[in-house]
């Protein structure tokens, strides 16, 4: 009788491994597989008019009978942002803290989805499920409520940091639970899976009270409105801005929707404290001098729609800058962002206000972990394997180097990308090079009807334009009636190339001549003919590639 077949442990990241963002990991034995995260992230250059994208669900489809739920890290968007787009397609439980929960209930609202899977818990509190038992730990990070996972499995203690840093001093009073941390790692932890972010920083990370100081300096100095633009989800940072606020008697006005909804949720949940009448609508600032006001907007990424960049523009509806305001930018850009935010604070300057930002001065600290802070973790930790995450290769690498520096086998350590399959037993681990992971583009309310050919064709478009060829026959002969009729967009500027146009319009007479003489009378190969005639004239022309669309109407 041929011996059972044991199980092994899987280990699936569906994003947030070779990239920043878009943070999804399935955790899977035998029948039983949970989900870590479900976040997004935003399009890149190559994406264009693409909204959001997020990971691509294809291997929970073919395993959603074995889905037990979602246990979820923090309310950053690149940890709960997927989250309503994956209770669309399953009938699942979503657990977290208090105020990961009731930032992912305010999305549910928006996609007008049901929030009766929603399920609290408490930090310092375990869950089963299946053959997972989750235990929620404290973390410290930039918002509130943020928890590590200890994952109990069959075959072992599995550890997932979420994103943190170690904050002695931080704004709720909630320190990392390093005492739990060191627990489980006498005990034995079989894998470690970690915040990669700032791995390439050297040193700590510094604590968020050093920026209330800043703030307080700067709200001192300011002599009319003072505009702060931050990560809305930065409710550590929010608390900060409300503290100098209140220490200067300065009324707050909040401007950009995801400012008003987070900062909405998390004063119901207590997750801010401030006084009753510091908050005003940003209609009412008027009625209050300049150096009793505050406005805490979103665009610290020059994000093209948000509040600031409509400032900036003259564009806002509500505010109109003058050089007596200040405005401080209090993050620094992600990566890709920096052109983005240079032209921002240019047109800031332009206008003449005062502008501070993370190179002027310390109005800015990461949520995410130095080395001397990933270094106390493994040390406490001890696990048998890890895995580097949340992070771009260059990351993870280096996270790798970290961990082998403290004496960690090179063969217990594995460089993964999206996809790959992580199996684990008591004893052994190994990475198999499985593809289960993509991406889905959200473009409006199309969720993965954008594929690599839709973009391929949107990129060629932006880039040399379009010509279009209307050719009029006669249905019953299939005679040419009259001469085709060229149309142009985002090609060249048609008054000032008429000859080119004119030019173009013999060409395709002439090949449809050629088709004629050869009694070619289907429409395809015609179409084709015409398009590749025109694309060669074109080329020889200008050394342009547009796009060619030949369209014959019957008449």
């Amino acid at each position: 009788m041929a011996p059972k077949k044991q199980n092994k442990l899987k280990i699936i990241p569906l994003g947030g491994v070779s990239e920043i963002g878009k943070n999804m990991t399935v955790v899977e034995f035998g029948k039983d597989l949970i989900i870590v995260d479900s976040g997004l992230t935003f399009p890149d250059d190559n994406m264009p008019g693409i909204d959001l994208v997020i990971p691509d669900t294809d291997y929970l489809e073919k395993n959603k009978e074995k889905i037990k739920g979602i246990v979820v890290t923090h309310g950053h968007e690149d940890h709960i942002g997927a989250i309503p787009y994956i209770l669309r397609k399953f009938d699942i439980s979503v657990y977290g803290t208090k105020l990961t929960i009731g930032l992912i209930k305010t999305k549910l609202n928006e996609h007008g989805l049901s929030k009766k899977n929603l399920k609290v818990v408490e930090k310092g509190s375990s869950i089963k499920l299946g053959v997972f038992s989750v235990e929620f730990i404290q973390a410290s990070h930039s918002i509130p409520d943020s928890v590590s996972f200890a994952i109990t499995t069959p075959v072992g203690v599995i550890i997932f940091t979420g994103d943190f840093k170690i904050d002695y001093t931080p704004i709720d009073g909630d320190v990392m639970d390093l005492t739990r941390l060191a627990e489980l790692g006498k005990n034995g932890v079989l894998a470690l899976l970690a915040d990669s972010t700032n791995v390439e920083r050297p040193g700590y990370t510094l604590s968020e009270k050093s920026v209330g100081e800043t703030f307080i300096d700067l709200f001192s100095k300011a002599k009319s409105r003072i505009i702060v633009a931050t990560f809305a989800s930065n409710v550590h940072r929010i608390q900060q801005v409300i503290n100098a606020a209140e220490h200067y008697g300065r009324k707050i006005a909040l401007s950009g929707r995801s400012m008003v909804n987070i900062v909405s949720v998390a004063k119901e949940l207590n997750y801010l404290k401030v006084k009753d009448d510091t908050f005003i609508e940003l209609k009412d600032i008027d009625k209050f001098k300049g150096n009793k006001i505050v406005l805490l907007t979103t665009g610290s990424q020059g994000e093209p729609m948000s509040a600031l960049t409509r400032m900036a523009y003259g564009e806002h509806r509500k505010v109109q800058l003058v050089p007596e305001d200040t405005v401080i930018i209090s993050a620094s850009p992600i990566p890709g962002n920096e052109k983005t935010v240079s032209s921002i604070i240019n047109k800031l300057t332009e206008i003449g206000v005062n502008i501070i930002y993370d190179t002027l001065a310390d109005v800015h600290v990461s949520g995410h972990a130095c080395q001397e802070e990933l270094k106390l973790i493994h040390t406490l930790v001890k696990p048998k394997f890890f895995i580097p995450i949340h992070g771009e290769y260059r990351h993870l690498k280096k996270h790798a180097e970290l961990a082998e520096s403290l004496g960690m086998k090179k063969k217990n350590i594995f460089i993964g990308k999206n996809g790959n399959t992580f199996e684990f037993t008591k004893r052994s681990g190994k990475l198999i090079d499985t593809d289960h992971a993509g991406n889905i583009l959200v473009d409006g309310l199309g969720i993965g009807d954008v594929g690599n050919i839709v973009l391929r064709d949107r990129k060629h478009l932006a880039e040399d334009g379009l010509i279009v060829v209307v050719i009029t026959v006669n249905k019953d002969t299939g005679e040419i009636i009259s001469e085709p009729d060229i149309i142009s967009r985002g090609f060249v500027y048609v008054k000032e190339n008429t000859n080119l146009m004119e030019e173009a319009k013999l060409v395709v007479e002439k090949s449809l001549s050629v088709c004629k003489n050869k009694d070619i009378k289907d429409w395809t190969t015609i179409k084709n003919s015409v398009r590749e005639s025109l694309k060669k004239y074109v080329y020889g022309k200008i050394k342009r590639k547009p796009m060619i669309l030949p369209v014959i109407i019957e008449a």
